[in-house]
C-alpha cells in the first residue's frame, strides 16, 4: 500500500517506486495502483455527446476500409512481382534488364495537328 500511495501521491513514478523497493515484473507497480488504489491514477473518463460517437464510429469504420484497401492492394503489388519474376524466368531474363530495356523502348505521345 505504500508503493501504491508513494505513486498517487506523486511523489515518483511507477517505475521508479518499482526500482526504489526492487519489485520485479514489469507493470506490477501500475497493476497494483490500478486494483488497490483510489482511482484518480491511470483512468481516464471521457464525455461525448452523441454526435461525437457516432462521428468516431464513422471514422473507426473509414480507418478500416482504408486499412482493408491497402492490405489487398499490397497483394495485388506481391502477386503482381510474383508474376514479373515468373515471367521473367520463362524468357530467360532478369527483372532488373527487363526494367532497363523496357525503359529504353519508351515512346513519346504523338502531337496532333490541326488540319
Amino acid at each position: 500500500m505504500q508503493v501504491v500511495r508513494e505513486v498517487e501521491s506523486g511523489q515518483d513514478y511507477a517505475q521508479a517506486v518499482q526500482r526504489k523497493y526492487n519489485i520485479r515484473g514489469a507493470g506490477t507497480v501500475l497493476r497494483w495502483v490500478r486494483q488497490f488504489g483510489s482511482g484518480k491514477y491511470g483512468k481516464v473518463i471521457r464525455v461525448e455527446k452523441a454526435d461525437e460517437i457516432a462521428e468516431t464510429i464513422r471514422l473507426r469504420t473509414q480507418l478500416r476500409q482504408a486499412k482493408e484497401a491497402l492490405a489487398d492492394a499490397h497483394m495485388e503489388l506481391a502477386l503482381e512481382k510474383a508474376f514479373l519474376a515468373v515471367a521473367c524466368e520463362q524468357m530467360d531474363q532478369t527483372v532488373e534488364g527487363l526494367k532497363k530495356h523496357a525503359g529504353g523502348r519508351r515512346t513519346r505521345p504523338s502531337k496532333r495537328t490541326r488540319s
